[in-house]
């Protein structure tokens, strides 16, 4: 019986638990950052004009082809001219008609008071011969306005461009009668280079920018020399670079944004009128700003967080304020501390509560987009 006794209890199982799953962790990146503001924008020209005929006629030429990049004061459109250089010369004959009756009138003029100083004539005569120069004189004066007038209209005649750039492609054909009640759009004609991109700021965003010029002393023109970035949806982050042009002095209240403007050089016309692009300003410098793998920041209803490993080596989950992408780390602006151990692998071992075995491993820390 005390065999059978002793060979049971040397069955009897010890229930051991199962070794605390390994997790990686990390200390923070502490290093120096550019804080940017990031938001997207589109493109816009700096000259867009409609190239109208202003005088009436039939179209004579197009002398461009549609879509050519054209100098200023290429001749683009030609309407009927010699209708208005026939104009133009009956107009100058006129004047010459007006100068030719104003210098007979003061001849006269001249005549008519030296005939009164020496009692020859009536003062009635000398009266009459002062209205006739001073008619000859408005009848100059008109003349050569119409000369002016028709020197206009001549020159209307001929459509260049007003600056370099694109022509659109054209409205109307030759032949066609243009300029008949109103004036016609013939074509539209864009500068590319340089290029605006428009751009909206939100409210917080200007206040947090405006504190830090504040503090950093400074001024609004100076403001206006900050650098700006911007990038294409295909591109990989920011090859062209730009400066601020324009500042809103109004915040508009429908959407609680300030309307901002950047300037940009742009040769090989890259960037297009219509495009959307990201757009990245710097505006301050921050010192040892916390830095960890953007993977190691999980997110819920509450906001973002990472896990973080105490001094008993339990899982503790932490609500941070998830600042903006240095190449493959994120930086965190609240909510960890530099010397907390971030867990940045085996997430899913991690449970708030629970007791784990932490790795410490080192971030490499990666270079921040360009």
């Amino acid at each position: 019986m005390s065999a059978f006794v002793g060979l049971s209890g040397c069955e009897q199982n010890t229930f051991v638990p199962p070794p605390p799953p390994k997790v990686e962790v990390a200390i923070p990146v502490q290093r120096s950052i550019t804080r940017f503001l990031e938001t997207t924008g589109t493109v816009a020209p700096v000259k867009s004009v409609d190239l109208v005929a202003r005088v009436q006629g039939f179209l004579q030429s197009i002398n461009y082809q549609d879509g050519t990049f054209v100098k200023q004061g290429t001749t683009l459109f030609t309407i009927e001219p010699e209708t208005y250089r026939l104009k133009l010369e009956q107009a100058k004959a006129a004047e010459v008609g007006a100068q030719a009756t104003l210098k007979q009138a003061e001849a006269d003029f001249k005549r008519q008071v030296d005939l009164v100083q020496r009692q020859a004539v009536s003062q009635a005569t000398l009266d009459t011969s002062t209205a006739t120069r001073d008619n000859a004189q408005a009848s100059l004066q008109q003349a050569q306005a119409n000369t002016q007038i028709a020197e206009v209209n001549y020159g209307y005649t001929t459509v260049a461009a007003p600056f370099d750039g694109i022509v659109s492609a054209h409205l109307v054909s030759v032949g066609e009668l243009v300029g008949v009640t109103s004036p016609t759009q013939l074509a539209t004609i864009v500068q590319l280079d340089p290029i605006w991109v428009n751009f909206n700021v939100n409210e917080q965003d200007v206040l947090r920018i405006r504190e830090d010029a504040r503090r950093r002393g400074l001024s609004v023109a100076e403001l206006r020399q900050l650098p700006v970035d911007v990038g294409l949806q295909t591109e990989t982050g920011y090859p062209h670079k730009g400066k601020l042009d324009y500042i809103s002095p109004i915040l508009t209240q429908s959407t609680g944004t300030l309307p901002v403007r950047a300037i940009f050089d742009n040769p090989d016309r890259t960037l297009l009128p219509g495009f959307f692009v990201r757009v990245r300003v710097p505006y301050d410098q921050q010192q040892d700003a916390l830095l960890v793998p953007d993977t190691a920041l999980g997110s819920d209803q509450a906001g973002r967080y990472v896990l973080v490993v105490n001094a008993d080596n339990v899982i503790e989950q932490r609500k941070v304020q998830a600042g903006q992408i240095e190449g493959e780390l994120r930086v965190v602006d609240s909510g960890l501390k530099p010397d907390d151990r971030v867990v940045i692998a085996g997430l899913l071992r991690g449970i708030p509560g629970q007791k784990v075995d932490p790795q410490l491993q080192k971030i490499e820390a990666s270079a921040s987009a360009k």
